[in-house]
């Protein structure tokens, strides 16, 4: 609603600005894709596939997914367009995403990311770099009690490693786990380690570790980044249970969560997927990406972010001729960035004056037949201003200037 899309609009022109200072350019792609497009890029066997996608046929029966993410949507659109052999890219989108889920707090089925993709290196540094930028975005949010939390998930070869000593181990623990788990042996196994069910998070205290299964070369890297952050002030801590939902991720994983938002704690997730782009049929480019919920967002900033501009003139008039030049001192005022509101209602001054007061306005603008023919208006300020009544020409633009300077301290022609 209107109330509301204040705090939206605040919070997403601080995003803008943030990620204008990075140098981070903005993408946009379509609501839908084809359905092949998540299958491949995000996996079958994914919970996202599926159970929480939205998909239908079209009419010429093609298989069709309204986007559950946007990674995968911006990979397609890179490879599309000829640049996913190109340098180093470094972009961002927002928009709505769908998963057909259980609605909560912070949770809809239809809900917003914003989503940043650093496309085109491998190095450690790209990590740290896209790592400070979500943190300080969250931080220039006035966010509190901030927590980010690393892993390492190795390359795909450190992965089916343990992957496949992990698949033996909750073999022989399997009437242990619960009913969901049991589903994900087979599916989607590294999914159990974020499994919400307090009996196997219990289990799996004794289950085999992914650090212990990573190449000294992927544990140099990770070393690096862990030195990074150090050097950057940015506290973490290591979650050797942390994984990404979905199967393109490799080596970094990470999540941002903040204690003021209880169980659905997370803000902000991403990692790294050296080999997404390769997969869905593009070069072989390195990359790693963030989201972060807006929903979730929304109820973590602070009342400030709820200001709206207060309306600067209320216009009131009466009369045929005083309506058209209201219309014409509207459409001026505009050009003047002065927030204008305009009385359509024909009722009598008194009324108009009274709805003006509700408004809490800066100033009143009265045209009447009598001012109109003139090509004038008169204008009342609600200030300590001596000057509480005065005549303007329409014509007059000094004189406009020179009283849009008493209601609006800040402007400037």
């Amino acid at each position: 609603m209107p109330d509301q899309l204040i705090k939206w609009q605040n919070v997403e022109s601080i995003l803008r600005e943030q990620l204008q200072r990075s140098s981070v350019k903005e993408i946009r792609t379509p609501i839908i894709e084809m359905t092949e497009l998540f299958e491949r890029g995000i996996g079958e066997t994914t919970d996202v596939v599926s159970k929480e996608m939205y998909t239908f046929l079209d009419r010429g029966e093609r298989s069709c997914t309204l986007r559950p993410e946007g990674t995968a949507s911006v990979v397609r659109a890179i490879i599309n367009n000829g640049l996913s052999n190109n340098l180093y890219q470094k972009l961002w989108y927002m928009g709505p995403m769908f998963r057909y889920e259980r609605p909560q707090a912070g949770r809809q089925r239809q809900f917003h990311q914003l989503g940043v993709e650093y496309i085109g290196s491998n190095s450690p540094r790209s990590d740290v770099e896209l790592i400070s930028l979500a943190w300080d975005i969250l931080q220039k949010l006035g966010i509190k009690n901030l927590n980010l939390e690393i892993n390492s998930l190795g390359d795909i070869e450190d992965r089916e490693n343990y992957q496949n000593t992990f698949i033996e181990w909750l073999e022989s623990n399997y009437k242990l786990l619960d009913i969901d788990s049991q589903k994900r042996v087979k599916k989607n196994p590294l999914r159990i380690l974020d499994t919400k069910n307090s009996e196997t998070q219990n289990l799996l205290k004794n289950a085999p570790v992914l650090v212990d299964f990573l190449s000294q070369k992927s544990l140099d890297r990770y070393a690096l980044i862990k030195e990074n952050l150090d050097f950057l002030e940015i506290p973490f801590i290591e979650n050797v249970k942390l994984v990404r939902g979905l199967d393109y991720y490799t080596h970094t994983a990470f999540e941002i969560t903040s204690g003021e938002l209880g169980s659905q704690a997370t803000v902000c997730g991403g990692g790294r997927y050296d080999n997404l782009i390769k997969q869905i049929g593009g070069n072989d480019s390195p990359a790693i990406g963030f989201a972060i919920g807006l929903e979730r967002l929304m109820l973590l900033v602070g009342e400030n972010f709820e200001i709206k501009r207060d309306i600067d003139v209320y216009i009131i008039n009466k009369g045929m001729r005083a309506e058209a030049m209201a219309h014409k001192l509207s459409s001026k005022l505009r050009k003047y960035d002065v927030v204008t509101e305009m009385d359509v209602s024909g009722s009598s001054i008194s009324k108009q004056l009274k709805k003006a007061n509700k408004c809490k306005t800066k100033s009143i603008i009265v045209i009447g037949d009598e001012e109109a023919m003139k090509n004038q208006f008169k204008v009342r300020l609600f200030s300590n201003n001596k000057d509480k009544e005065k005549i303007i020409n329409l014509d007059d633009d000094d004189g406009l200037e020179k009283w849009l300077k008493n209601i609006i301290p800040d402007y400037s022609a």
